[in-house]
């Protein structure tokens, strides 16, 4: 049996990535406390001792606005999303591992007019989306073993690690609960993501040996950030007043894609985020 070691195992997306694998693979799971991915030393000798056939790395910080503005944050998330990336890739390499690593909608700059396929050139536009990029390209630089997956506005149940944030579908049900008004940017077009979903497209890659290279796992369809949190609430039957505004309303130190739909051309499409949606918050 493979054996697969699943980095940020803790995180939302590492948890459903710890779920799908467990029948097929012998799964190994670290979180913070049993690796730091920033340290080059501990990466190479941990993983080279566990000798994993597969290093899926679910680790990443996303905290977009603090990376902006704060450059203590931006050296973090530079440390997180890049150089460990490539840590982990020449690692990997040398055990003869193949990685799967994750990036996002923000290294493109979101001003097509169609959305971004697989191939189509990164350029972003916020300091997260340069080190999401960056990742990107110390991964394909180390190793050519690779599985890149692209996905956006991530959803699913919330991480145990003390870092992990609620997403966006699960903030906006906990305000709305509440009978908070909502003022949401009805703009910034891009592919909500199921955790659960983008788990199992990332198990098929691998069971189905499918050819290394860039991959988009987000579901299929796309929506703004209002068009989410209405489909949320009508789900949730909840009844509050909630009002579309313009990105220029609601002003954040970093700019974000206008329109980053993650065209996937390579596999099967997922299913609509709409019939996702609906699974997840029944569940």
């Amino acid at each position: 049996m493979s054996k697969v070691l699943i980095l940020g195992s803790s995180g939302l997306l590492g948890q459903a990535l710890s779920d799908a694998f467990a029948s097929d693979f012998e799964v190994v799971t670290w979180d913070r406390a049993e690796i730091d991915v920033t340290q080059r030393e501990e990466v190479f000798q941990k993983i080279s001792s566990l000798k994993p056939d597969y290093i899926i790395n679910a680790v990443a910080f996303n905290d977009v606005d603090k990376i902006e503005t704060d450059p203590a944050v931006y050296k973090l998330a530079k440390a997180v999303n890049a150089e460990a990336v490539g840590s982990i890739a020449e690692c990997a390499r040398k055990i003869g591992a193949t990685v799967v690593h994750y990036s996002s909608d923000y290294v493109f700059a979101g001003d097509s007019e169609r959305g971004y396929e697989e191939e189509s050139k990164p350029n972003p536009v916020s300091k997260y989306g340069e080190t999401k990029a960056e990742g990107e390209r110390l991964l394909q630089k180390n190793i050519d073993q690779l599985y890149l997956i692209r996905l956006s506005r991530l959803f699913g149940p919330a991480g145990k690690n003390s870092i992990s944030k609620k997403s966006f579908v699960d903030l906006i049900a906990e305000v709305a609960m509440k009978g908070n008004e909502l003022r949401l940017v009805d703009e910034e077009m891009s592919c909500p993501t199921y955790s659960v979903d983008l788990a199992r497209f990332t198990l098929k890659l691998i069971k189905d040996k499918m050819p290394f290279g860039i991959y988009h796992g987000a579901n299929s369809g796309t929506s703004t950030w209002y068009s989410l949190a209405q489909e949320v609430l009508r789900l949730k039957k909840i009844s509050v007043k909630i009002t579309p505004i313009k990105s220029s309303e609601y002003p954040r130190p970093a700019k974000r894609p206008l329109f980053s739909e993650l065209i996937n051309t390579k596999t099967p499409k997922q299913r609509d985020w709409k019939e996702a949606l609906r699974e997840y918050l029944s569940s």
